[in-house]
Parts: C-alpha cells; sequence; structure tokens
C-alpha cells in the first residue's frame, strides 16, 4: 500500500491518495479547493495510471469536503462516510459562505460507513473505527498489513483534536482515543487531518492529553 499526501486549502488539510500493486486507489479527505490544487491531484492520479474507487470521509468538516465534487464529476466515483456527520454537510452552504470557499454543490454521501464495514480496494482492506468526539459521525480507517490509521481530526501529534464545534464532545474523544485507536498496534502510523504523521507508540508516550 502507497500513501501520498497532499496540503491542501487555507486550513492546511492533509488530503491521502492509497493505492496498491492494482492502481486502484481511493482518495480519503479531499479537501482540494481550487482550480490549482485540483490540476495538482488529478496530475498525480493520471501520471501514476491511478484509479479511483471511492473518495472517503473521515468527517465532514468543510476542509475535508471541498474537492468531493470534483473527483466525483472527474473520476464517476462515490462519496463514503458515516451519515452522523449529515448535520455537517447540512451546514455547508454557511460554513463556505464564513470562510470564503466556493460552493456551488453540496456532496451527498452515497455510502454510509459504519465500525462494521471494511473498505476494499485492489488488494487492500482498510478497516472502519467509529471515534466520535471531534464530531458525531467521525470515522478512523485502517490497515493491519501496513499499520497505518487515519485519525482525521481525532487524533494529531502530541495534541487531539478540537471539541468546541457542533458534535463536539471531549469525554467522548479521549474515550475514542483511549479504547479505540491505542489498543492497536502500537506501531501503527498515524496519518492526522492536518499536521505530521506519527505513531500510535509516540502518542501514547508524549501526547499529553494521555
Amino acid at each position: 500500500m502507497q500513501i501520498k499526501t497532499f496540503h491542501f486549502n487555507k486550513f492546511i488539510e492533509n488530503t491521502y491518495l492509497v493505492w496498491d500493486e492494482t492502481n486502484e486507489c481511493i482518495i480519503i479527505d479531499a479537501g482540494n479547493s481550487t482550480d490549482q490544487e485540483n490540476v495538482f491531484l488529478q496530475k498525480h492520479i493520471d501520471e501514476n495510471n491511478l484509479k479511483p474507487v471511492a473518495v472517503l470521509n473521515t468527517h465532514c468538516h468543510i476542509d475535508h469536503i471541498l474537492g468531493i465534487i470534483f473527483l466525483q464529476e472527474k473520476y464517476g466515483i462515490e462519496f463514503w462516510a458515516n451519515k452522523n456527520d449529515q448535520y455537517l454537510l447540512d451546514n455547508t452552504p454557511q460554513m463556505a459562505e464564513i470562510y470564503g470557499f466556493n460552493m456551488s454543490k453540496i456532496p451527498q454521501i452515497n455510502k454510509n460507513i459504519t465500525e462494521k464495514d471494511v473498505i476494499k480496494f485492489g488488494n487492500t482492506e482498510l478497516k472502519v473505527l467509529e471515534v466520535p468526539g471531534h464530531c458525531s459521525g467521525h470515522l478512523a480507517f485502517y490497515n493491519d498489513k501496513n499499520k497505518a490509521i487515519f485519525t482525521g481530526d481525532v487524533l494529531f501529534k502530541e495534541t487531539i483534536g478540537r471539541t468546541d464545534l457542533p458534535g463536539g464532545d471531549l469525554d467522548k474523544l479521549l474515550d475514542s482515543i483511549k479504547n479505540k485507536i491505542f489498543t492497536l498496534d502500537s506501531n501503527y502510523t498515524v496519518f492526522p487531518g492536518h499536521g505530521e504523521h506519527t505513531s500510535i507508540r509516540h502518542e501514547i508516550a508524549n501526547n499529553p492529553f494521555f
């Protein structure tokens, strides 16, 4: 499994392109928000002969959904997320206006993902964790073979996600990290929604919230 990180939009959000030897790929948290960012992402997909299967979201805050419509229209793929975040999508027009993003269309979830699901593309599987706390429908995606987990805005290097937004809950967030993410192998690499990569081992030892 190969992972390419892109830093998009004014929030410097991490968008991940993930693929394997079959060249089938998924995009996690498509934050591309300008024509330049769209071209940059498309160029990497096309130059590597990748075949997008779906765009997945850990959660649906505006900085993580800006590129979904572009990818759907360009590659004819579906948008998969947890429907407990529908309230965030419903508020997208107001959020776009507040932050100055141009969003003429609002993404609609094509497939509801829950913890019982396994995301498959090529020869690769991503398992799903429901990790609420940053928002109601937050998910994490992890791969056992490559020991990689995509934590969105729940866990960052030496800090955690904010809980002062609608749907946020500090107790739930801490519980999600301790009883879901930290129960995985400590060698897992953590790919967060913002900032640099880390590991579960590093966060258990160094994250001040634990």
